[in-house]
């Protein structure tokens, strides 16, 4: 695996501090967004996956605080209780939820945070961060593929797989909610496209408090060099016929 990706301007004391943003990630199950959202992270060094807690039960394979913290009912409810979720919604007959703590020490910390998120979870955060967050929405490219990937997976039964269709039918209504959509159909292309919107939210002047600072040095420098005087170019005057 390549090493995730680091940029320059955390080399130098005075432009480590920038303000992080949360990117949002939705889409129908299925559609691509859990493979998407990975990938960025495990690309990107600055970047941290939000780990959300459900009550449902762990499929083969997941483990507590990697794909999710597991809760049973009344852990969930103690969570609601105490302000201890950024957002939560009943999603597939379970909830699912953000614990606030992790996020938080995240962005003290200057990092991104990635939610791999539903409709429902992005629009809550979204109102409660405007300013630091970013919405993507993923689409398949056809309804008909979308189905072929639920099935091709097989974690999920007859019952669940409709139930997560007829969802979806619901989820894509919501689509011009976001600040970006991305059509899934070809895994590298989408990446690439979120990569592209990663990186020049990141260069957003008003995430980047160094600039200010940056930019009043360049025009104070002096390196001791002899100001470039550029000649005006002579200019032929016009000749009337």
């Amino acid at each position: 695996m390549n090493p995730a990706h680091t940029d320059d301007h955390h080399a130098k004391p005075w432009e480590t501090i920038r303000r992080g943003l949360l990117l949002l990630v939705s889409s129908p199950s299925g559609a691509g967004k859990t493979s998407l959202s990975r990938r960025l992270v495990a690309d990107y060094a600055d970047l941290v996956l939000s780990i959300s807690a459900t009550t449902r039960n762990p499929r083969p394979g997941e483990e507590e605080a990697r794909e999710y913290f597991f809760k049973t009912d009344a852990e969930f409810d103690d969570l609601v209780a105490s302000d201890g979720l950024l957002e939560w919604a009943p999603v597939h007959n379970r909830r699912y939820g953000t614990p606030r703590g992790p996020v938080e020490d995240a962005l003290a910390a200057g990092k991104d945070v990635l939610f791999d998120i539903d409709w429902q979870g992005a629009a809550q955060i979204a109102q409660a961060m405007p300013e630091d967050s970013v919405r993507v929405f993923v689409l398949p490219p056809s309804w008909s593929d979308l189905a072929r990937r639920l099935h091709a997976r097989a974690q999920d039964g007859k019952e669940i797989i409709d139930l997560r269709l007829e969802r979806g039918k619901a989820e894509i209504q919501h689509w011009d909610e976001y600040d970006y959509v991305i059509v899934n159909k070809d895994f590298d292309r989408a990446y690439a496209d979120l990569v592209h919107i990663y990186r020049a939210e990141r260069m957003k002047p008003g995430r980047n408090s160094w600039l200010p600072e940056f930019v009043q040095g360049l025009g104070e420098e002096d390196d001791g060099a002899a100001p470039v005087v550029v000649a005006k170019p002579k200019l032929r005057p016009l000749v009337q016929k």
